[in-house]
């Protein structure tokens, strides 16, 4: 029987392993302090239970996140057949002194191992400290345009 659409065991499928290594920054979703909706591209690693975030400490959404914790994550491909990875959560902020370790991991995900250390060496001559965000997925949906199709598309 197929793994319903809000279960975190679609983390484990094919379609998700791949999307949870993506290269591409997941979308952020969060609530502003007004009230009004906010997405934000950001650097995403996944420990296998959370995914860990790393902002500098001076980032606003870090107020927003203070006032109401609740998101969704959202990361995607950019080939056809499009795969989509939906998670929803509570972020947990976590000061860190310096760069959050799961964000240098990060870094060279996206960038590769030399650009990426570099990368962190260099913010790491220019910010003191960080915020570490983490997600624990409460609810997960995947679409991948082939055996799984959004809700809104008759089959």
């Amino acid at each position: 029987m197929p793994v319903k659409q809000g279960s975190v065991e679609l983390l484990q499928h094919p379609a998700s392993k791949e999307l949870l290594q993506s290269k591409i920054p997941a979308r952020l979703a969060y609530v502003w302090t007004d009230g009004t909706p906010r997405v934000v591209p950001i650097w995403f690693q996944w420990n296998e239970r959370e995914f860990v975030l790393g902002t500098p400490s001076k980032a606003p959404k870090l107020k927003a996140l203070a006032k109401n914790p609740k998101v969704a994550l959202t990361i995607d491909d950019n080939t056809f057949p499009h795969k989509v990875l939906l998670v929803r959560g509570t972020a947990r902020l976590q000061p860190v002194n310096g760069i959050v370790p799961e964000y240098a991991l990060a870094a060279e995900r996206y960038f590769g191992s030399e650009q990426g250390k570099a990368w962190i060496a260099q913010l790491s001559s220019r910010i003191q400290d960080m915020v570490r965000i983490t997600i624990a997925p409460e609810w997960v949906g995947l679409l991948d345009f082939q055996v799984r199709f959004p809700s809104a598309l008759p089959l």
